[in-house]
């Protein structure tokens, strides 16, 4: 019976060498698949990493509809939990306009004592501005009001310019408490929110921002003020302020704050006290920001239970 011809010594070693460099390449790509789903399991951003007391009562709305709004994002939340109870477009990126000074009043709560005396460095007449001249002297709660109020960007580039290493540094502060309070899509360029090009944030990380924001006495203190006349610390310049937010004091609104430029259209991050609990609601790219967020004001007053557990 004849059988296969016998495989000459040089073949038969051609396929063991195969078959060995095949084993070791199979080992490899397994070896790689182990170790980059280790990285991207280490390497993951979760979209939410703040914790919950066990025995916290979730919200959620009792009836929920629509709202008709002209703002091109929208978030409600509940400002203990971080639950999301109404959102439109949450996570697209906006321009934030001087609701960035949400971010530069923490920041510099930070580092000054309300007492602190600070000094003008740079007159400017950019945008909306106290008048503030080269020189005076305020102390920083003054500036505070003044910047947080009638939105004064002078007062915010005085703030940022009186922290050591300057503007840059300040900024650079504010972009690490971003980082810090998880704010992943959120950035910013200036401490008064006139780059459009370079200040960045979304809607949810507006209203996160802003629920860690009213927590700080003062700065909820100052927000919560409808007008106050401030003065520099010779009292010789005298400023009637009034706070931009129209809405403020109206079915238990207590903050927040205002924001336009051209291109980042009316903003407005507004905290409302719901039953004991405080409610943010934000509207970017408005075309009317009072009319938006009275209409998530119809959507939550009234119509929010909680419950026990997560539904």
């Amino acid at each position: 019976m004849k059988g296969f011809p016998k495989l000459s010594s040089l073949k038969k070693n051609y396929l063991l060498l195969s078959f060995s460099f095949l084993v070791i390449l199979l080992l490899i790509l397994l070896f790689l698949s182990v170790y980059l789903r280790v990285r991207i399991i280490e390497d993951t951003v979760f979209p939410s990493s703040f914790a919950v007391s066990s025995g916290f009562k979730f919200p959620i709305l009792k009836t929920e509809f629509i709202p008709d709004i002209s703002a091109q994002g929208a978030v409600i939340m509940d400002a203990d939990s971080k639950t999301v109870l109404y959102s439109k477009n949450p996570e697209l990126r906006f321009s934030p306009a001087s609701t960035t000074k949400i971010m530069t009043a923490l920041t510099a709560l930070e580092y000054f004592k309300t007492t602190d005396i600070l000094t003008v460095k740079t007159a400017t007449d950019d945008g909306s501005i106290l008048g503030l001249k080269k020189g005076e002297k305020m102390t920083f709660q003054n500036m505070l009001y003044a910047m947080l109020l009638p939105s004064a960007n002078d007062a915010a580039l005085a703030i940022s310019q009186n922290y050591p290493g300057g503007e840059k540094a300040f900024v650079a502060k504010m972009n690490d408490n971003a980082k810090k309070f998880n704010l992943y899509n959120t950035h910013y360029e200036d401490p008064a929110g006139l780059m459009d090009d370079g200040d960045y944030t979304t809607p949810v990380d507006l209203a996160r921002l802003a629920s860690i924001a009213i927590k700080n006495p003062e700065f909820a203190k100052v927000v919560s003020t409808k007008e106050k006349v401030i003065s520099d610390i010779s009292g010789a310049n005298v400023y009637d302020i009034q706070n931009l937010n129209e809405l403020l004091g109206v079915d238990g609104i207590d903050g927040v704050k205002t924001g336009y430029t051209e291109e980042a259209g009316q903003v407005l991050v507004t905290s409302k006290l719901e039953n004991g609990h405080t409610i943010i609601m934000v509207v970017m790219l408005s075309q009317d920001r009072f009319a938006d967020t009275e209409k998530l004001l119809n959507l939550v007053s009234g119509n929010i239970t909680y419950l026990p557990i997560h539904p």
